[in-house]
Order: structure tokens, then sequence, then C-alpha cells
């Protein structure tokens, strides 16, 4: 086994041979190239040539065990934190400079040698396909990559890993840092003097990392690329499939595996590199202080949809923050002239289960009542929407029924408003659509509810006909959907699903959503029916809690078909259905 310095040493004669020079921002490489005293040894070894200096064949025999086989780029993920640019394309097709971020580090390892180069792509997997002609790169999928972190896209390049460069594709490295040879499994870093969102890390005296810890004021930080050599990529790879049935790191990336099995792994050392030699943008301020093209034009439609609004220039939108994603839309907070806004971006599949024109004509019929006073705009063709955004308020508690009091407020409001628009919620029959479609993309799923599904017709076919009328509903009342402020005024927002419905859709999904018992769903009921309470309107919205249940249990199955995922929610809006349609009918 080679010396560092002597690995150094014989790696720079060979960079030299190829009119390559090392990379200027590793300092372990500079530190090691200081030692002239090894060049004498390794003449004396016959691994450099006395007279010209040049590599012999021998130098170059101890120097394949730590060649690199191949490059393996994680880019499957959606980069959350990058809104609003990540909404419309993944973070490595960004361009930065001049030159995508993914096609940049291509090149910077094909200038290197490295060759063998494998793409793991999920989100927006379509937008990198052009690269495997243009850059002669292999494609794997992660369909997986909004369920699983990078563990498992790492997984599923199995078969790659070995002597290999795990890189991930929004770095930007000024120099190349590349070469054919590498000494041991690394990980790339800088030493910051300031808190960042990253792994920081404690080495020993020879650099190897014996403690990471997420979030510290100052410290060593985990950047950019990696090195596995094979025996690492082996034991990592035992611990990913150690942990497919148990799901622990799922949400985690491939740096907390390691985290938590420092102890057990072969060692992984910590390769330190010059400032402002290795670049990770978080968000678009960031990328706007390094790249001044993106303070002016950054080509997102979504800025250019805000900047139509409010007649602005793209400078003037700052602080973009991500919002919790909901089931069917992505929505992100930024700030105009010291005001925040919201944005809400649809999301994929979106436009089969939404008409976006009846929910405009929703958000302005509530906006006129003082049921939502957000509304900004919405666009019609595309599905975007902005509103003013509420900065203090909460959502009600399941558990008070004074809450309940004032959602209950909210709906007699809405319900009593005597509007009519010429569509709305049909849950049995909508369900039905749904189902048709749900046949198309996952044909083997929905015949083992057809039991359910008899049931909630049962139900549906006995409340026609008696006596409760349809009238202006929201039609998605869970409790994310409600703000009550300080000043104790509550608003209903996001109209998607709105329209001319039978009541019992508003009433029976918050019910569905609390998981309600029986006896608590009655007193809801109650207090919103008062004086309208008899067995027979109290059995019609009992009903329609189940009917609503069984409505969003096909929806979610058709979200889940095309590769959304729900949650638990999907699970709960199926045991609502069963128990309350039980409980009615037996």
């Amino acid at each position: 086994m080679l010396s560092k310095e002597a690995f150094y040493a014989l790696t720079s004669l060979y960079d030299g041979s190829l009119g390559r020079a090392a990379c200027p921002s590793d300092l372990e490489r500079r530190a090691a190239l200081r030692d002239p005293a090894c060049f004498s040894e390794l003449i004396a070894r016959g691994y450099v040539d006395a007279n010209s200096l040049c590599l012999t064949s021998a130098g170059l025999t101890a120097l394949e065990p730590y060649r690199v086989n191949n490059a393996v780029i994680l880019a499957a993920g959606a980069s959350p934190r990058f809104v609003p640019l990540s909404l419309e394309r993944p973070k490595g097709l960004y361009e930065v400079k001049g030159e995508r971020l993914i096609e940049r580090q291509i090149r910077q390892l094909q200038e290197a040698g490295i060759t063998d180069i494998t793409l793991v792509v999920g989100y927006k997997k379509e937008m990198f396909f052009y690269l495997r002609d243009k850059c002669q790169v292999k494609l794997i999928f992660n369909d997986s990559f909004n369920l699983k972190s990078n563990i498992e896209s790492l997984y599923l390049a199995r078969a790659e890993l070995g002597n290999t460069y795990v890189c991930v594709s929004d770095s930007y490295f000024p120099d190349n840092p590349f070469t054919q040879f590498e000494y041991r499994s690394f990980n790339a870093g800088l030493s910051v003097q300031e808190a960042l969102n990253e792994m920081y890390v404690d080495i020993d005296s020879d650099g190897r990392i014996i403690r990471m810890e997420e979030r510290r004021d100052a410290g060593r930080v985990l950047l950019g690329h990696s090195f596995w050599q094979k025996d690492f990529s082996k034991a990592f790879l035992a611990l990913a499939e150690a942990d497919r049935d148990i799901g622990r790191y799922n949400g985690s990336f491939w740096e907390w595996l390691v985290k938590d099995n420092l102890d057990c792994l072969p060692p992984l050392y910590f390769k330190e590199y010059a400032a402002d030699s290795i670049y990770e943008f978080d968000s678009l301020d960031e990328l706007r202080k390094f790249d001044a093209q993106y303070v002016d034009h950054s080509h997102s439609e979504i800025l250019r949809n805000i900047k139509l609004i409010f007649r602005c220039e793209e400078e003037d939108i700052v602080n973009f923050r991500r919002v919790n994603e909901g089931l069917t839309n992505i929505s992100f907070i930024f700030r105009i002239d010291g005001k925040d806004y919201i944005y809400r971006h649809p999301g994929d599949g979106s436009a089969d289960l939404v008409n976006r024109r009846n929910e405009k004509s929703s958000l302005l019929l509530a906006h006129q009542i003082g049921v939502d006073p957000t509304y900004i705009y919405a666009d019609v063709d595309e599905g975007w929407k902005i509103s003013v955004y509420i900065p203090r308020f909460r959502e009600p508690d399941y558990a008070s029924f004074d809450d309940s009091r004032r959602v209950i407020r909210v709906l007699r409001k809405l319900h009593g408003s005597g509007i009519q628009v010429p569509y709305g919620l049909r849950p049995w029959e909508d369900a039905e659509i749904l189902e048709a479609l749900l046949k198309e993309t996952a044909p083997d799923r929905f015949p083992s509810f057809s039991a359910l599904k008899e049931r909630i017709g049962l139900l549906y076919r006995r409340t026609l006909g008696d006596g409760v009328e349809p009238c202006f509903c929201h039609g998605d009342t869970y409790k994310h959907n409600w703000m009550i402020t300080p000043d104790d005024d509550v608003y209903l927002i996001d109209w998607e699903y709105a329209g001319f419905s039978d009541p019992g859709i508003d009433v029976g999904y918050y019910i569905v959503d609390a998981m309600y018992d029986f006896d608590t769903a009655k007193a809801f009921i109650r207090e919103y029916l008062g004086s309208a309470y008899n067995e027979k309107t109290l059995f019609h919205f009992m009903a329609y809690t189940a009917i609503i249940a069984y409505y969003w249990f096909v929806w979610a199955m058709v979200r889940e078909s095309t590769g959304a995922n729900t949650g638990d929610a999907l699970k709960n809006w199926h045991e609502m259905a069963v128990r309350y349609s039980d409980y009615l009918l037996n």
C-alpha cells in the first residue's frame, strides 16, 4: 500500500502527463505534495524514472488499486427548499454561469477520465432523457423519490457501486475536483464559521470521520462529492438492504445512515477543500448572490406570473418559503415590498381532478360574501393561484367544541348564502367517475372494495328525497383549510371542490378528518342543524359522513396510482367509510 505522500506524488505525475494540474482547492493533496523527499523514495522503488521524472510501468501498476471505476450522480429529488424554481425543473438542470449544473459536473468527470457515469433520476425524470445521447450517460429510475430519500437511489444503483464517485446533481465546482485515482473513501467538505443546514463532522488526527452531527454554529461541513472504495460500498449497501423492510431511513439522506453506523463501516475520511471551491445552492436568494442573471431573469414561468400580477421586477420578489405540501397542490410564500403572499402551484395530475374555471368562480363568490378574503388571482388555464398570506392564525382543534362552533358558524353562512352555481361535487357519482379512471391506471386495485361500494350506494339512495336541499358548499373542509386569527376571525380557503352540492359533504368531511366517534359526530351535526335536527336529518348527515369518506378514499387511490403520496389519509378515509356505513346499516 502506498503512503499518502507517495500516492499524491504519483498521481501528480500522472495528471501532469495528461497536461492536467491537480485540483488546486484540494487541501489534502496540496499538503502531501510539499514533501520532496518522497520523490526520491519513488525513484528508488522504481515507480518514477530518474531521468525523465515520468511514471514507470511499475508506478502505474502501484496506482491501479486506487483507480476510480465510475461515478453515480444522484438527481432524483424534488429539492423542496428551492421553490419556486424546483417546481418547474429539477435542480440539476438549472443553468449557472452559462452551464447547466449537471452537464458541468458530467463534463468535469469526463475530463478527469471518468467516462462510466450513471444518473439516478426520479422527479421530472423525462427532463434528463436528453443526457443519454448528449453526454453518453446511463439512467436509473427511482420512482419512489417522493417516499424515500437518496438511500433508495443508491440501493437502486447498487450494481454500479464499487470504487465510485457518489455525487449530487446540484454541486458546482469552479475547479475540477475529480481525478482518475483516489487514495481512500472520503466525503468532501469545507471548514465554515457559520451555522449551515448541513452535516458537521469531527475527525481524528488522520482525517477519519469519528462523529457526525447536524446543525452547529461552526466547524467542518460535508459538502459536494464523495468517493467510496469497494469495501465501503459493499458495507453501505448491506446496511441499506437491512433497512428496506424497516424503513427507518426512508426520509433521510445517506449521510444519516453513515452517521449512525460509523463504528461498523470501513473508515470514511474528510477531504477538506478551500473556501469558495464547492457550492450547493439551497435557495433562489443564494443563487442570485452567485449568478447575477437570476436577479433579473431566472427563466421561471412562476416568477413571470407573479411579475405580471404585481407589476414588479423579479428582483423585487424575495424570501421564498415552502409551505407543507398538500394532497393536490404545492404552495410557497414570497414577499414583495415587505408583504407576504402565497402562491399555489398545481400538483401533477390535478388537472384531471379539478375544474379550475369552476374553482375561480367559487373563489370570487367566497370572497364576495367574506368567507375567504385572501383571494388575489387564480389562473383558469394553468391552475396557479395567488393569495394574501395570513401570518398569524391557527387551525381548529378537533377536540374543542368551541372551535366546532366557530367552524359551524361559517358553514351556516356559506350554506345560507343563497348562491347557486351550475357545478358542484356529487360524491357518489363522482366516485364512480374516479373508479373508471382507477381501472385505467390500476385495474387490479378496486375489485376488493366492491362490498364497501355497495353499502355506500345503499346509503346514498336512502338519502334521496329526504328534504335536505343542496346549497353552495366548500367540499374540502378538513382543518388545514381553516384559519382562526388572533381576533377570532375564521376564514375558509382552497375552493377546488366547491360548488352547488349537498351540505352533508361539508359537515361530513369535517367529521371524517377529525375521525370523530358516533356520539361526537352527532353532537357536531346537532349543533349545525339547530332546530332542523331530527332523526331523518341526523341520518342524512351521518350517511354523508360515510359517503364523503368513500369519495376521498377513491380519490386517494387515483392519486396514488399516478405517483402521489397520500400518507395515512387513504387508510383513514377507508376506515371512516367502513365504520359509518356499518353503523348506519347494521
